[in-house]
């Protein structure tokens, strides 16, 4: 799963839809991109014993197939993952009642979406989180930053606040208020190290690292960029903190199905501890859960 605030994020997407048939949201694909992980086609309502969730490829469907389908299947329930690669679809078949739930935002997007689309969704579960790190590029180490350092954040509203957040975090700068994720560069009260702020598009940071000081990456980038946050990173968000319980990726499904017999399934599935330790082994700190 990972907003200018989110609608600023949402419109432009909205607009990006009409113009490359994404019919979507830009994190997670359409309608064209749709893939089931599974051969079976079962819709929400056709099946009692099959739950059918939409999801984002990574992390999402690959904790789904790797740990959730064999714990609901020892319920006698079989689990069914259809795969997006948009941030629209998964809501519109959820709220249409094609899929039972879905598996690949966070609760201000989702907010957002039901308000500008006018959905009943609701969250039943927070699962994880993908932390954003500050990785080391011609600075070594956040001790050995000089004077008028370069810092290399993300340009978008949501992830820039939750980069600032972080270098407050890490003792870098102070802000206004450290639990605001609306922060932005004008809402520094300190700079002792006088930082200078390279904003440039989130996935676009890391391709920049050796090029600036230090930079804040999302994880799911700076997987990309073959960073690991555990052993790349010279500090992280941590798993307590305003953005992790904020951006938290959730379980959604459509309002009136909070407490179905499939939803209690897939929370008790995801927030298991055998979902705990697939997360942990599997990700090595670049996904974190948050039950």
């Amino acid at each position: 799963m990972e907003s200018t605030t989110l609608k600023r994020r949402f419109r432009y997407v909205v607009a990006g839809a009409a113009v490359a048939a994404l019919a979507a949201f830009a994190l997670t694909g359409c309608g064209s991109n749709q893939q089931a992980s599974s051969s079976s086609s079962s819709s929400a309502s056709g099946d009692d014993k099959t739950i059918t969730v939409a999801a984002s490829p990574t992390p999402h469907a690959d904790i789904l197939n790797g740990t959730v389908k064999d714990q609901l299947a020892a319920d006698g329930y079989t689990l069914v993952v259809k795969e997006f690669t948009d941030y629209v679809q998964p809501n519109t078949v959820t709220e249409e009642g094609d899929v039972d739930a879905n598996y690949f935002q966070h609760q201000p997007y989702l907010d957002n979406f039901n308000q500008e689309q006018g959905t009943h969704l609701a969250s039943v579960a927070k699962v994880h989180f993908e932390p954003m790190g500050i990785y080391p590029g011609k600075t070594k180490s956040l001790d050995s930053l000089a004077d008028g350092a370069t810092v290399a954040v993300p340009n978008d509203a949501t992830n820039e606040a939750r980069a600032l957040l972080l270098l407050q975090q890490a003792g870098l700068i102070e802000v206004k208020d450290p639990t605001d994720v609306n922060t932005t560069i004008n809402d520094i009260t300190s700079n002792p190290k006088n930082l200078q702020f390279k904003e440039v598009e989130a996935a676009t940071v890391p391709t920049i690292l050796r090029d600036v000081d230090i930079a804040c990456i999302n994880g799911n980038y700076a997987k990309s960029a073959n960073l690991n946050v555990n052993s790349d990173s010279l500090a992280v968000e941590s798993a307590d903190s305003t953005a992790a319980q904020t951006y938290a990726n959730i379980l959604v499904v459509k309002e009136g199905n909070e407490n179905s017999d499939k939803t209690k399934e897939l929370v008790k599935a995801l927030n298991s501890d055998t979902t705990r330790d697939y997360i942990n082994n599997t990700f090595e700190g670049a996904v974190v859960p948050v039950f």
